[in-house]
């Protein structure tokens, strides 16, 4: 339970359909070690004020070394070799739904509840992951690296409501952050300047701008300091025209802009992935027709599933050309509602 108004529901909702819950608060982040907003002790104040309320057990557990071990250091690293990682889909594979699931386990818990919105489907002994009915809230894309066991010991109460029947229910049943904010930012640091968390790490190395024609336009900081498609920082052209990153350069640390949003150099028919992660456990035939999303709250966009020119690589082609597709960020695979499972973009 993380003190907002999504795990608190879910908690209520698990207890009115006659489950023994108890309410727990995972300490993830320590701020003495790097600088971050996480208010952390409000957080936990209001997970303990809603436990109260709804008269369930409540515990702290402090799971910062795994945090620190398999999220920060893949976060800084990653950035480090030029990418931009999605530290939110580690923290739910390595964090929620398996350190949290052992130690949930061996308080003798049959499963974990959270508050995200997604559903999980049993067909067949295979564990299925759906998106949530609130498309606006779907959260299937940060939970497909889930495997079978994960899922099977898994619950999505709010799976089949919207986020204002969410608040609705807790308005009804007096919950005190029935209308807190939605959390934002990095998964259990909150928002930050990314510029300036990264700067913790990661020194400034002054390096070239560059266009896609080979000139000069300036320098930068560090080519780990900007994302694919980014505009801020870089400048105008004559006229106001913005530039566009559209790649990155790590051992020259040079940065490459186009003029425009629309540019051609920022768009893609193609993308590699690696260590596809499937749902199911088991490989589908290939080719393979369905949808995907390349960021979160994407519409989904049609391609066409090839396999790569290694083992653990797959080809995505698009129906379409994607706009700043960024390596070290996720490709998702649907089939409808059903995520299929995804893998890094390379």
């Amino acid at each position: 339970m993380s003190g907002g108004v999504d795990s608190s529901v879910a908690a209520l909702l698990l207890q009115r359909q006659g489950y023994e819950v108890i309410g727990v608060f995972m300490q993830n982040f320590n701020p003495e070690r790097l600088q971050g907003c996480c208010p952390w002790e409000d957080d936990m104040r209001d997970a303990r004020r809603v436990c109260a309320k709804l008269d369930l057990p409540f515990h702290v557990v402090n799971f910062e070394k795994e945090y620190e071990k398999k999220v920060l250091e893949y976060f800084f690293t990653t950035y480090k070799k030029g990418l931009t990682p999605n530290p939110d889909i580690l923290c739910n594979s390595e964090i929620k739904f398996k350190v949290f699931l052992d130690y949930a386990e061996k308080l003798g818990a049959g499963a974990i509840g959270t508050g995200h919105y997604a559903s999980v489907l049993a067909k067949k002994s295979i564990y299925e992951l759906h998106k949530g009915i609130d498309q606006t809230k779907d959260q299937s894309y940060f939970l497909h690296q889930l495997t079978q066991k994960q899922l099977s010991k898994s619950m999505f109460p709010l799976g089949d409501l919207t986020k204002k029947e969410v608040r609705a229910i807790a308005k009804k049943e007096e919950l005190h952050n029935w209308d807190r904010k939605d959390s934002q930012g990095i998964c259990f640091i909150g928002k930050v300047s990314l510029r300036e968390f990264l700067s913790q790490r990661l020194r400034p190395k002054k390096g070239n701008v560059v266009t896609t024609d080979g000139d000069i336009l300036g320098e930068h900081d560090g080519v780990w300091f900007y994302t694919i498609g980014q505009r801020h920082g870089i400048g105008s052209t004559g006229g106001g025209i913005p530039w566009y990153v559209v790649s990155k350069n790590v051992k020259r640390n040079e940065l490459m802009v186009a003029k425009g949003s629309w540019d051609d150099a920022l768009f893609k028919k193609e993308l590699i992935i690696a260590d596809m992660h499937w749902i199911s456990g088991t490989v589908p035939k290939l080719p393979l027709h369905c949808t995907v999303k390349i960021r979160y709250r994407q519409p989904d966009q049609k391609v066409t599933v090839r396999q790569g020119t290694k083992k653990n690589l797959l080809e995505l082609h698009f129906q379409e050309k994607q706009r700043a597709i960024t390596p070290g960020q996720y490709a998702v695979l649907y089939n409808g509602e059903k995520c299929l499972g995804g893998g890094v973009i390379t």
